[in-house]
């Protein structure tokens, strides 16, 4: 194996805020992972850890990315909000645009939507692989990247565990959409139906892959959050102290594994 620790985070919308609490909790009892798998909102967290940035920098980047904060409407493309426009803000945060400014190694997941295959990100431009990979359907437009159409990789793989199972020792997965049984009630518009759909899909194709972590961390809490919640520090503690609660034992896999 070229590296030893390798963490996949799934996708989740705001949800994914829980994926920092989750790494700055291990990064605190010193384990710090070398190689991160993502899609959609696991990619972005593990693009700005890659990039060096904080905690807070990390939550304030979600709190400004969130649709219901920031109107980036569109009437001219398919989709309700226009992923194009985030262009600016991510480089902010990512100035080097590049996977290879980042300390550690990333893979990103998107869905080519006319060749109907997934696309791993791994080298090369940044920024175009993040928006592609986070580009939820009916939510954001698609984005046209040399020539293909990508839209959100939790389409066909919300939790890339693959790319780390040839270059990792151990690995530790987190999933932070975990599936609840919703009141018939809460299914009344067009946008709910279509996520719960999604969601189930995505649980159901991921699911499989769980048993082959080392260690996997999929706080229940966070099933009741929606994919636009606003309360992202409650997020962030909920990834915290669900690795906190659970250290103990990561900590021993990854020793018996010769990880630490």
């Amino acid at each position: 194996m070229q590296h030893r620790i390798g963490v996949v985070l799934s996708g989740g919308g705001m949800r994914g805020v829980a994926h920092v609490g989750v790494l700055q909790a291990l990064q605190d009892h010193g384990v710090r992972p070398e190689c991160i798998a993502g899609t959609s909102a696991g990619a972005l967290v593990g693009a700005l850890y890659g990039a060096g940035h904080s905690a807070d920098e990390m939550i304030d980047f979600f709190e400004r990315t969130n649709p219901r904060r920031l109107s980036r409407l569109t009437l001219r493309k398919p989709g309700l909000v226009d992923i194009d426009k985030y262009r600016g803000l991510f480089s902010e945060y990512f100035p080097d645009d590049s996977f290879e400014s980042l300390n550690i190694k990333l893979f990103v997941t998107a869905t080519d939507m006319l060749a109907a295959r997934l696309e791993i990100f791994t080298h090369g431009p940044l920024i175009p692989a993040l928006l592609a990979s986070s580009a939820v359907p009916i939510v954001f437009t698609p984005l046209r990247f040399e020539g293909r159409l990508y839209s959100d990789g939790g389409v066909l793989n919300n939790f890339p565990i693959e790319p780390l199972q040839v270059l990792c020792d151990a690995i530790v997965g987190v999933y932070a959409s975990p599936l609840r049984s919703p009141e018939q009630a809460e299914l009344k518009s067009t946008l709910a139906v279509s996520q719960r759909a999604f969601e189930v899909a995505m649980f159901l194709n991921s699911r499989p892959k769980f048993r082959e972590c080392d260690m996997l961390l999929s706080p229940p809490e966070l099933a009741g959050f929606g994919i636009f919640a606003k309360k992202t520090r409650e997020l962030y503690e909920i990834g915290y102290q669900a690795t906190v609660e659970r250290i103990g034992a990561i900590l021993e896999k990854l020793e018996a594994k010769g990880s630490l």
